[in-house]
């Protein structure tokens, strides 16, 4: 099915929308902490990132459709679908703050965070740190004030996160360096360049 969609909003429900594109309506299921920013923009022209799940029923299907305001927010919904006790209705609930405040929680293993999420008791929680912790990084590169504009976090700048976290800087300052040196050079492409150029840039401001 489809990974992206345009239209127009004609209704809306407590967690999903029904959007209008193409001359057909399409229910889509918005996570809690996505409804509100869809909200916010012109409800006559509405850009989603879809994630479709396939339900069978005896011989037959139908498909679910869930929706995000960009990318990096599927793919870290399908993420947490990677956790074999997760399911998409399961994901979209506690998908209820924003996404770099819960992949801090599991990339912390803080357990107590993770059970405050809708539908997440002591089990999935566990879960979700087990499968998830130490692979969750590029996630908290993105903070929700930061929009489309500028490059894209990139999967390897999680990589050379880790690597300053091993190096003992603080979160804060290795997640801005990272920001700033991708920026400032998006044609970087895996993570040694990365951290060649951040130490560079380093070096150069302390001359």
């Amino acid at each position: 099915m489809f990974s992206k969609i345009r239209g127009k909003i004609v209704e809306r429900g407590e967690s999903s929308v029904l959007l209008e594109a193409g001359g057909l309506a399409y229910e889509i299921t918005l996570p809690p902490c996505i409804i509100d920013k869809v909200f916010q923009a012109d409800q006559n022209d509405v850009s989603l990132e879809v994630h479709s799940v396939l339900n069978m029923e005896g011989n037959s299907g139908k498909f679910s459709f869930y929706g995000f305001t960009n990318a990096i927010e599927r793919e870290f919904f399908e993420a947490l679908l990677s956790v074999a006790s997760i399911g998409p209705k399961s994901a979209a609930r506690a998908f209820s703050l924003p996404m770099a405040r819960i992949a801090a929680a599991i990339d912390e293993g803080d357990h107590a965070f993770l059970r405050t999420l809708p539908g997440i008791g002591q089990q999935k929680a566990r879960d979700i740190v087990a499968k998830l912790q130490g692979k969750v990084a590029r996630f908290l590169l993105i903070r929700e004030a930061q929009a489309t504009p500028g490059p894209a976090i990139p999967d390897f700048a999680g990589e050379a996160l880790a690597v300053l976290l091993q190096l003992e800087y603080k979160r804060a300052e290795a997640e801005a360096m990272i920001r700033q040196t991708i920026d400032a050079a998006p044609k970087i492409d895996n993570a040694e360049a990365l951290l060649a150029e951040i130490y560079r840039r380093k070096a150069l401001a302390s001359a």
